[in-house]
């Protein structure tokens, strides 16, 4: 995303595309859904801690680790195979991700650097910072040009300030961008995905909008495709109005899907006390 233009705020000049006031109303809604639950007023606790589990179970599966809910809720060791490991880095990422809301606004290249090392798990020098000229990328699943080392410092340089600035865009715009923006990139040597979808999750908590963080947009990715996932990005990577609303729009969606999938939780949990 260009971070240059007329206007000051360019994350709330995306809030104008067509479509993007239709699917933030939608998100909204959904949202807003999950929030009413009357189980929500009594067992708040259980929900998000189901929708966290259930959110990284869906961000290890557009990493390659599509595993079964109940496989994922069984495990405790995450040591083994690379899917494994998947697995355990998007469950650290998910647990992590709540911790760093307060620094996100102040220094959210702090935050992502975080989220490498704990995503990654390794000592390596390559671990926790973006990646230099002619560093490999371990991200098989996304197949886009790789952007050099000095673009990716620029963008995330202004990212960073749109972030710090503050803007009146709404929460999904925002989240969207910086989701996008991270697979787009792919700053890090690895684990790139996980880390965005992440981040996405800490803007969508941190606005305000799923304050409780049980609307796991990563649960609507995995529904919606990876191949869905990938043409949404398409048309990020693009640039062009109707691209950014698609993918503006598909990020939406999956907030929506991850709330329906909390309801669902929400209802089941009310059968069973009844």
């Amino acid at each position: 995303m260009s971070t240059t233009g007329a206007t000051s705020d360019p994350l709330a000049a995306l809030g104008s595309l067509p479509g993007v006031a239709e699917s933030v109303e939608s998100v909204r809604k959904a949202v807003d859904r999950v929030y009413g639950h009357r189980i929500m007023r009594r067992r708040s606790n259980e929900i998000t801690s189901e929708a966290a589990l259930r959110g990284a179970r869906g961000s290890a599966a557009l990493s390659g680790a599509d595993w079964a809910l109940e496989e994922v809720r069984r495990r405790t060791d995450f040591s083994g195979d690379d899917e494994a490991r998947v697995v355990g880095a998007a469950l650290r990422l998910t647990a992590e991700a709540g911790q760093l809301l307060s620094i996100w606004r102040q220094s959210p290249l702090r935050v992502l650097a975080r989220l490498h090392m704990v995503a990654a798990a390794g000592t390596g020098d390559e671990v926790g910072r973006p990646r230099g000229n002619g560093e490999p990328v371990d991200e098989p699943l996304v197949e886009l040009a790789l952007p050099d080392a000095d673009e990716v410092s620029g963008r995330l340089e202004g990212l960073s300030r749109l972030i710090i600035a503050g803007s009146s865009a709404p929460a999904l715009v925002t989240a969207a961008v910086v989701h996008g923006e991270l697979l787009a990139l792919r700053p890090f040597a690895s684990h790139n995905g996980l880390v965005a979808r992440a981040a996405e999750r800490i803007v969508l908590i941190g606005s305000g909008l799923d304050p409780k963080s049980v609307c796991p947009a990563e649960v609507g990715h995995a529904e919606l495709g990876r191949a869905a996932y990938l043409a949404a990005l398409d048309g990020y990577v693009a640039g062009t109005p109707e691209g950014m609303a698609a993918w503006i729009a598909h990020c939406g969606r999956a907030v929506e899907l991850g709330a329906r999938e909390s309801t669902a939780v929400c209802e089941a949990l009310q059968r069973g006390a009844a």
